[in-house]
């Protein structure tokens, strides 16, 4: 019996694993405020978080921005079809939002949300690893 719920335990936590996959990596975000990042998404926990990792003028040219390292993607679970609920951090304006996320192949749509979730402005990500 111990083995059975073992591997039950294991099952569990290989499938919420695998469902976070589709997020982990490296995404370049939209130009937004006349720039653009790299955020590195990886495990944290049962979910997945974003960190900026190196930031470009829109024109491509890289800059020292003071958000290298800043985690703007805060605790997303995975739902297990794809999307992902949690928090988005936004450097401009330094406001946390409601934060949903879907993933596909190497596209990935960001939403920050106010009024439960009402109204919502997005970005659309890709992957670069």
């Amino acid at each position: 019996m111990k083995h059975l719920i073992a591997a039950l335990v294991a099952a569990t936590f290989a499938t919420a694993a695998s469902a976070q996959d589709a997020a982990v990596g490296v995404w370049q975000t939209e130009v937004d405020d006349g720039a653009f990042a790299y955020v590195t998404m990886s495990p944290c926990g049962a979910a997945v978080c974003g960190t900026i990792t190196n930031t470009y003028k829109a024109d491509g040219a890289p800059y020292q921005s003071e958000n290298i390292g800043r985690q703007i993607v805060i605790n997303m679970a995975a739902n297990g079809d794809g999307t992902y609920g949690g928090q988005v951090y936004r450097p401009s304006n330094g406001k946390t939002y409601v934060g949903k996320m879907q993933v596909n192949g190497n596209a990935l749509r960001l939403q920050g949300c106010v009024a439960g979730g009402l109204l919502c402005a997005s970005q659309n990500w890709a992957r670069i690893q």
